[in-house]
């Protein structure tokens, strides 16, 4: 690991030079909060945008499949994970600055729950890169039941809610508007 040595103020400033230098920091710094911090300020707006993306991007993504084929679901679903994603992130950082709360700041919070919000509406996007709606669709559906699977598991893992609670609370949401989705896509 190389390191470049500057001085600022005659107080010698250690600067890490190397991926691996920076990753090892990061991971220093993550392990020094306490667990409590570490899912106020990263675990938490994560999972809101993951959860976020996931549900809210299934209506639209299955409406455009069902009226207008997998070319409009791929795209639509894109520009709603997109625009979620922006809308999202803004909404976190700019809702709580993280004095009060004690959350974090405010633009980390915010790249991550718009990053997560992105993350989750894309991937059951992705399987209408598929010309063909009806087998789009049911690679869709799979995908979607692996990402409620995940949330359900990080819900567990970082928030102590049973999993069998758990996948029941998000596989309703994600049913509802699932659903929603293709009743106006049949309409």
């Amino acid at each position: 690991m190389r390191r470049a040595m500057l001085t600022t103020i005659g107080i010698p400033l250690s600067v890490a030079t190397s991926a691996d230098s920076i990753r090892c920091n990061l991971v220093q710094r993550w392990r020094r909060q306490g667990e409590r911090a570490q899912i106020l300020r990263f675990v938490q707006p994560s999972l809101i945008g993951l959860i976020d993306g996931t549900i809210s991007t299934l209506a639209p993504i299955f409406a455009a499949a069902f009226l207008a084929g997998s070319h409009a679901a791929l795209m639509i679903g894109l520009a709603a994970s997109m625009g979620a994603a922006i809308s999202m992130g803004l909404s976190e950082a700019l809702s709580d600055d993280g004095e009060l709360s004690g959350r974090g700041g405010s633009v980390v919070r915010g790249a991550l729950t718009g990053i997560a919000t992105f993350i989750g509406g894309t991937f059951h996007a992705l399987p209408f890169l598929i010309s063909d709606t009806q087998t789009a669709l049911k690679l869709a559906y799979v995908v979607v039941a692996m990402e409620l699977i995940a949330i359900a598991w990080v819900r567990r893992r970082f928030l102590q809610v049973p999993l069998h609670r758990s996948l029941v609370q998000v596989t309703m949401g994600g049913f509802v508007v699932a659903t929603l989705g293709a009743l106006l896509g049949h309409a």
